[in-house]
């Protein structure tokens, strides 16, 4: 009996003293909420000038958003990659982080390795964006272009060039040089520019083609120069177009040709910076907007001084881009979240979100939205600047470009 009694009172004396440590557990945390946003970028490469500041914004503006609580409570992380502007680089690294937590969107600014990857990020229903490519706006499929595409940029330049020309009082058409990299990037704004050129009947001169990182482009200017031309349009990602125009500056061309930017060039603080004399007066076509007018901007300001470093007197030109990147990204996950909500959500949801978009608001950082069932461009407008001191000034309001795409039927 006593036996029985201790075995009673050992049994008893335990369950009392688990009791507390049981009652006052913690309790295990709610599994937080995110999606991932992978960025495969050149930060150190021939390109960097123009990805670092729009991969730099996108991330304090993810960071901002996150620390407001996300969306509906699901954070957007984001995974970046430094890809140095290499296709086999960005396709490993694609392959590598393709299975994160719920990918939802990619960002890959190099042609070449979204055409390789763009079967399987279809199958992985994960929608990307890339700068410029008129392939996806020719045949809209799961990328999504960051802006306008080149050759509708390229067609408004011309048509600059046409209507400047006429206002000097010149007769005739100008004659117009195109330089550019020698890649794929390069051509890609001749894929329905060239068409739309013969349309206006401007006169362009055979294209001229140099290698990413070119020391010295007096080869290439000094044909231009001698075929006679009126203007030229640049290519290339800052400082490709000053370093150009130095060039120019040194055969006597600047004085007498009036060259014009393409998107990614004459950064204030990279090429303008570099080389002030070789840039004055030089002309840049942009889906975005520049200069003092883009420091002015609530969300460019505000961000910056929450998260920029140095005075925002610094801050490098595509920095706007990367803020609305993500503006649009956030408006698509929030369809997608109220569509299927969390547990089910992919990134097909928000390939189907974006598409939704149709005119929604830039804030000032572009036109409106031009996302749509039909259309994978970010925007169909594009804006002017020149240099003047040190400082790239607009000449234009935002004007609709010409759909070029559409001239060149050899997709």
């Amino acid at each position: 009996m006593r036996k029985a009694w201790f075995i009673f009172a050992a049994i008893f004396i335990s369950v009392v003293v688990a009791l507390p440590v049981v009652s006052c557990a913690p309790k295990t945390p709610a599994e937080e909420k995110y999606v991932t946003y992978l960025s495969l970028s050149d930060l150190t490469g021939p390109a960097a000038g123009l990805t670092y500041p729009i991969v730099e914004a996108t991330s304090f503006a993810f960071d901002d958003l996150n620390n407001k609580g996300g969306i509906d409570g699901v954070k957007i992380k984001m995974i970046n990659v430094d890809t140095r502007y290499d296709v086999a680089r960005t396709v490993s690294a694609y392959k590598r982080y393709r299975t994160e937590h719920k990918v939802i969107w990619a960002f890959i600014p190099l042609s070449p390795a979204v055409r390789a990857l763009e079967p399987q990020m279809e199958a992985d229903k994960i929608p990307c964006t890339t700068p410029g490519d008129g392939l996806y706006q020719a045949k809209p499929r799961w990328v999504f272009v960051g802006g306008t595409p080149y050759q509708d940029g390229f067609a408004a330049a011309l048509d600059w060039m046409l209507k400047d020309w006429k206002a000097k009082g010149k007769t005739g058409v100008p004659t117009i040089g195109y330089m550019s990299w020698d890649s794929q990037y390069g051509r890609e704004a001749l894929r329905g520019g060239k068409e739309y050129a013969d349309l206006i009947g401007v006169n362009l001169l055979k294209p001229e083609f140099f290698p990413p990182g070119t020391a010295d482009h007096t080869v290439w200017l000094s044909r231009i120069n001698e075929s006679g031309a009126d203007y030229c349009y640049l290519g290339g990602v800052d400082p490709t177009q000053s370093l150009i125009l130095r060039d120019a500056l040194k055969l006597g061309m600047t004085k007498k040709i009036q060259f014009v930017s393409e998107y990614w060039g004459l950064d204030e603080n990279v090429g303008v910076k570099l080389h002030p004399e070789a840039t004055e007066g030089a002309v840049l076509v942009t889906p975005f907007i520049r200069g003092d007018e883009a420091r002015k901007l609530p969300p460019v300001a505000e961000l910056w001084e929450k998260y920029g470093k140095g005075p925002i007197s610094e801050m490098k030109a595509l920095f706007p881009s990367g803020i609305l990147s993500v503006k649009y990204t956030a408006l698509a996950l929030k369809i997608g979240l109220d569509e299927v909500g969390y547990d089910k959500l992919t990134g097909e949801q928000l390939y189907r979100g974006n598409m939704q978009l149709t005119g929604t608001s830039s804030d000032g950082v572009s036109g409106p939205c031009a996302f749509s069932p039909t259309s994978r461009k970010t925007s169909d407008m594009v804006k002017f600047y020149r240099v003047q001191s040190g400082k790239t000034n607009p000449i234009t309001d935002w004007v609709k470009a010409p759909d070029a795409v559409s001239l060149h039927k050899d997709w």
